[in-house]
């Protein structure tokens, strides 16, 4: 879908409607410069936007419901409605399967909105994986689903989790610790670093990238005695992948590097498993920390909270993070662009007479190299 307008356009999907999702849209898009950047359209369900309006008190006056994009109103909050059941009910705090439903019909919704090109960028809202539809959800997160959708050529995508100057990527993400081990190879670590690599010079306009990778054991295996991945698997790989170019180092062990402030020094890190990279960086960075998918054909971002069940309904969810996520992915966005308005080749090909020691410029011809 062709588009004129100039300005972005950011497709958001709702989440879980029994969590914090609507309460952190609502006090966002009152605020009243938000919509001088970009203009929302937010795939919900109007019976919750509704109830969570009226049950926080929040003025939406700048809220307006449209029914399909070429309705779409620049300085407004658009909300397009994704149920496709007339009862919509909204139980705060409890994780239920129509929560689920709704949330997977608003992502897929968005996701759609985003890859026709009717929107630039999506952020999603936070969802709860074990209530979502098994059948048309077999993934373990957000992650794994937008791989199957929008990912690049080889099908392979990478959670990297950002605030600030601080960028952390997962080796491996949600899968069992007991099979972290296991799953970790050099091709994989290989792949996952050059992903990070790429993400950095792309989208966020770094063009030597510094990356520095952690270790599997404590103490980074204190050499072999805790553990031999580093010395087998982990080094052996980080010093191939110095010989080709890349600006990699480590390991590193993971207490250490974290607590030493060492982070600093790094425009990335690769952390091996889950937890290893995302329970530092969230305590360090939960209010503004935000999660971006690498390796899609699209920009998406989200905020680092989940569902947040236990203060739904209270009135206390800080909308710092989505906000974030939105202003972080306006920037990958334009930084994308710019990588590749940069890397395009303008120049067409250039034709020789070999009969004659002259050359001309087609410069009617579209064919690009």
């Amino acid at each position: 879908m062709e588009r004129k307008e100039k300005k972005i356009r950011v497709a958001i999907s709702q989440g879980d409607i029994n969590g914090v999702s609507w309460e952190i849209l609502l006090k966002l898009f009152s605020e009243e410069r938000i919509l001088e950047l970009f203009t929302p359209i937010v795939f919900g369900t109007k019976s919750a936007f509704e109830y969570w309006a009226n049950s926080l008190s929040i003025d939406t006056q700048n809220w307006v419901s449209i029914s399909s994009l070429s309705q779409v109103k620049e300085d407004k909050v658009n909300l397009i409605e994704v149920a496709q059941t007339r009862e919509v009910v909204v139980e705060p705090g409890k994780p239920t399967e129509l929560a689920g439903q709704l949330a997977f019909w608003a992502l897929e919704e968005a996701t759609k909105c985003v890859l026709s090109g009717a929107a630039d960028l999506l952020v999603t809202g936070p969802i709860n994986k074990s209530v979502m539809p098994k059948d048309l959800f077999p993934y373990p997160g957000h992650t794994q689903y937008l791989e199957a959708k929008a990912c690049r050529g080889d099908k392979q995508s990478l959670m990297l989790m950002c605030a600030g100057d601080c960028r952390v990527a997962l080796v491996t993400d949600h899968i069992p610790l007991n099979a972290v081990s296991v799953t970790l190879t050099e091709e994989l670590i290989t792949q996952k670093v050059k992903m990070l690599e790429q993400g950095l010079i792309q989208d966020f306009g770094i063009v030597k990238p510094r990356i520095a990778l952690l270790a599997l054991n404590p103490h980074a295996g204190d050499n072999g005695v805790i553990g031999r991945e580093e010395l087998e698997l982990i080094k052996p790989t980080i010093d191939k992948l110095f010989e080709q170019g890349h600006i990699v180092f480590g390991p590193y062990s993971a207490d250490g590097f974290w607590a030493s402030g060492r982070v600093n020094s790094f425009d990335g890190v690769v952390a091996m498993y889950h937890d290893q990279g995302l329970a530092p960086f969230k305590t360090l960075y939960m209010d503004e920390g935000v999660n971006v998918t690498l390796g899609l054909s699209i920009v998406r971002t989200s905020p680092d909270h989940g569902t947040g069940y236990d203060i739904a309904g209270q009135g206390i969810a800080s909308p710092t993070s989505f906000r974030q996520a939105i202003y972080t992915g306006i920037d990958i966005l334009r930084s994308r662009r710019n990588y590749e308005w940069a890397n395009r080749n303008p120049l067409r090909r250039v034709y020789f007479n070999k009969g004659r020691d002259d050359e001309s410029l087609d410069l009617s011809s579209e064919e690009s190299y």
